[in-house]
């Protein structure tokens, strides 16, 4: 008889441990290490605030009852964007008489430093609009933060302070600010000023929403 023939074992792989394993002369090494370290740090290490980082949970704000904000009122101060100023010329909207009309209450625009640094580098081409941000009418807000951004200002400071409505007509900023409760946003429809998220705002034109 012929010697019977094996069959090679195709895929057939040396068995190699793991680096990480424990049974490791250096892996054991390391972990005494890191026993010895957090040991040396005293009774910090046995909260675990040494080791692993603190996570930062946003807090909600006092003002707010559900989605009602206490803290808006009359007279109501307006943070305006750029572009705001800017669609408010072109409508021909004087902007404190049409916040007026839309709120009907005393409102006070306010501006950042961001928003004048803005139009500063848009050029002559809006020197109109630097203009009435220059009016004393006006509150100034000082930013104390670095670049000239003036998204991520506004959003930083209506999610720090509750009491102010942000006025623009950016896309992007209104979605944005939609996700922080508590904080109206007026717009521009139909060449006058209308506010979302303001159940006190009698002046502004009701949305009709339609059912299914």
């Amino acid at each position: 008889m012929g010697k019977a023939k094996k069959t090679r074992k195709f895929g057939e792989v040396k068995r190699m441990i793991n680096p990480r394993d424990m049974r490791l002369k250096q892996n054991q090494k390391k972990a005494a290490a890191a026993a010895s370290a957090s040991a040396a740090d005293g009774p910090a290490a046995n909260d675990g605030t040494s080791s692993q980082a603190v996570r930062h949970v946003e807090r909600e704000s006092s003002a707010m009852f559900f989605r009602y904000n206490t803290a808006l009122g009359p007279p109501y101060h307006v943070i305006v964007d750029t572009n705001f100023i800017n669609f408010s010329l072109q409508n021909k909207l004087d902007l404190t008489q049409a916040m007026m009309d839309c709120l009907y209450a005393k409102c006070t625009p306010c501006i950042t430093d961001c928003v004048m640094a803005e139009l500063e580098k848009l050029g002559p081409k809006y020197r109109i609009a630097l203009r009435v941000a220059r009016d004393p009418r006006f509150q100034r807000l000082a930013c104390s933060h670095r670049g000239t951004y003036a998204d991520d200002c506004i959003v930083h400071r209506v999610m720090q302070h509750r009491c102010y409505i942000v006025a623009t007509c950016d896309r992007d900023l209104k979605r944005r600010i939609r996700k922080v409760p508590g904080v109206p946003i007026m717009f521009i429809t139909n060449h006058k000023y209308t506010i979302e998220r303001l159940p006190d705002a009698y002046g502004a034109p009701k949305q009709v929403s339609h059912g299914k």
